[in-house]
């Protein structure tokens, strides 16, 4: 089992971070058929029992079932297109919801070659409400499958049927928009729009869907996805425009991020398949950037759960110093095997350090050295010390959706594996980034993205307090490592007040681990990962 990585691993996730803890000063119809019959049988004894067809459905079936689908919706006959489907009481809904709240007319659907049981099919229509109108079309597409009951071809119902990236659910809707549009500016009053910040679109749309209404803006007239209520709840996706027919008025909306900074998280992340970073004011927990690419899609930055790797062990070398189970200056050996719970953790490469010190092991990241004292803690030693003082776990409002960490109890091998950010520990660029940030000003300060006056928000505290010397201890830790450890490389010509933990964690059915990097420079604080 891989324990840490080299810097040629962690190098990606260590140059995005550089750039942005340093970027201040570095980056300035048809016919209607049937579908085949099933041939009925007596059931007297000695005759043949009905078969139900079996096996794939020929091109003919898949394209004369989408072909009658399409037709009768076109019409208007949303109950005969949900007889078509294999959820026909759902589909009869959602169409008919359709018909009524998006208020398409002249629609027409063009389906196009059939590829094995998917049909793939444009929708072109007129939208208009109280005068005012646009033409709307897009493509989506269907699946024919065999029904499982009467072996007849049926179209399996998605609710992506009528809008690609439709979940359950969802509505498409056009009239007078929820939310007023916003400007969301940053914390000079720079506008930032996802045509500069492509990375912010969807947070954006967040703050829009948020706090549209509690500024100044007037609604305009929208087709948009409204999406389900319990979506919302569970911190998902936002409302999303998808037509504008008559503009509102914005209101302005203020932020914490720092332009410059988003510009250059989004550098660093940019050309990367996958990479995230994320960066905060340490002294006071304002979110200066998040970024992501690809650009569009789930904000791993803020609501994404990863392994963290070793950027954990500021955390577990908290709380080692924290119950006297080390110093900085201390000896403080890291063997090249340590069983715990009947499992055998072997350093990367069978490394060791014989007669180092906790400050040395922690800047090679060396990870016996922190397995090597799984028992002397109690289970749940580690989940209170991140809850507790670092504020992982809590219900951060930010004022988007976020993902705030979990380092849940475990025992015996899997606790161990927690200490160095491994089990079941899960955090993203924007806890990370905290954990760096909490170092940095020795307290933890919740990330935000608007400030919580707006709104009415109570932030989340730490119940608990970090000891001065631990923090004194900490920040002498991390700033070994970025001068002359594992994060020197990257940090190097990065002036101030700096400090750094680099890491690595490994995830099942992938060949390479995700490299990790988090750093402060005075007060700013970032973490970045490529998986």
């Amino acid at each position: 089992m891989r324990r840490e990585v080299k810097y040629g691993l962690i190098g990606g996730s260590a140059a995005l971070v550089a750039g942005v803890v340093g970027g201040i000063t570095l980056f300035g119809g048809s016919d209607d058929t049937s579908p085949q019959a099933v041939r009925a049988a007596d059931t007297k004894a000695g005759d043949q029992v009905p078969q139900v067809p079996t096996g794939p459905l020929t091109a003919d079936e898949v394209h004369t079932t989408a072909q009658q689908f399409l037709t009768a919706w076109q019409s208007g006959d949303t109950a005969k297109a949900a007889g078509l489907t294999d959820s026909p009481d759902t589909a009869k809904g959602a169409l008919a919801d359709f018909a009524k709240q998006a208020r398409f007319s002249k629609v027409r659907l063009t389906p196009g070659a059939p590829a094995g049981d998917k049909v793939p099919y444009t929708v072109a229509a007129e939208i208009g409400f109280k005068g005012a109108k646009a033409p709307f079309s897009y493509g989506t597409s269907v699946r024919v499958q065999r029904d499982k009951t009467t072996g007849e071809p049926r179209v399996a119902w998605q609710p992506a049927a009528l809008y690609p990236g439709l979940g359950k659910g969802d509505t498409l809707r056009t009239g007078e928009a929820e939310a007023p549009p916003i400007k969301a500016v940053d914390r000079n009053g720079t506008e930032l729009t996802p045509e500069a910040h492509p990375a912010l679109a969807g947070v954006l749309e967040s703050l829009r869907s948020k706090y549209g209404d509690k500024t100044d803006g007037k609604p305009g007239v929208e087709l948009y996805i409204h999406r389900a209520k319990s979506a919302e709840a569970n911190g998902q996706q936002p409302d999303k425009t998808l037509k504008v027919l008559a503009k509102g008025t914005p209101g302005v909306l203020k932020t914490t991020l720092d332009a410059r900074l988003q510009a250059a998280a989004e550098k660093a992340v940019k050309g990367k398949s996958s990479a995230s970073a994320a960066a905060v004011r340490p002294s006071t927990g304002e979110i200066l950037a998040l970024a992501n690419s690809p650009e569009k899609g789930f904000n791993v930055a803020a609501q994404g759960s990863l392994a963290p790797g070793s950027t954990m062990k500021i955390v577990t070398a908290a709380l080692l110093l924290d119950k006297g189970l080390t110093a900085p200056d201390k000896p403080h050996p890291c063997p090249q095997y340590v069983t715990v719970g009947g499992w055998k953790f072997q350093n990367l490469n069978k490394s060791e350090i014989k007669s180092g010190t906790f400050a040395q092991s922690f800047a090679a990241s060396c990870n016996n050295a922190f397995i090597s004292q799984a028992e002397k803690l109690a289970d749940d030693d580690l989940t209170k010390e991140a809850r507790d003082v670092f504020g992982i776990g809590l219900n951060w409002q930010t004022g988007i959706p976020t993902f705030d960490g979990a380092v849940p109890v475990q025992h015996d091998a899997q606790m161990a594996a927690s200490l160095i950010g491994q089990g079941g520990v899960r955090m993203n660029p924007l806890t990370v980034a905290s954990l760096a940030a909490t170092v940095r000003a020795g307290s933890f300060h919740q990330p935000y993205l608007v400030a919580p006056s707006l709104d009415n928000r109570t932030l989340a505290k730490a119940p608990g307090a970090m000891k001065p010397e631990t923090a004194a201890g900490l920040k002498s830790l991390m700033r070994l490592t970025a001068t002359s450890g594992t994060g020197a490389e990257a940090m190097a010509g990065i002036g101030g007040d700096i400090g750094a933990k680099t890491g690595s964690a490994e995830v099942d059915n992938q060949d390479k681990p995700n490299a990790w990097f988090t750093a402060y420079r005075d007060d700013v604080a970032a973490a970045a990962v490529v998986p």
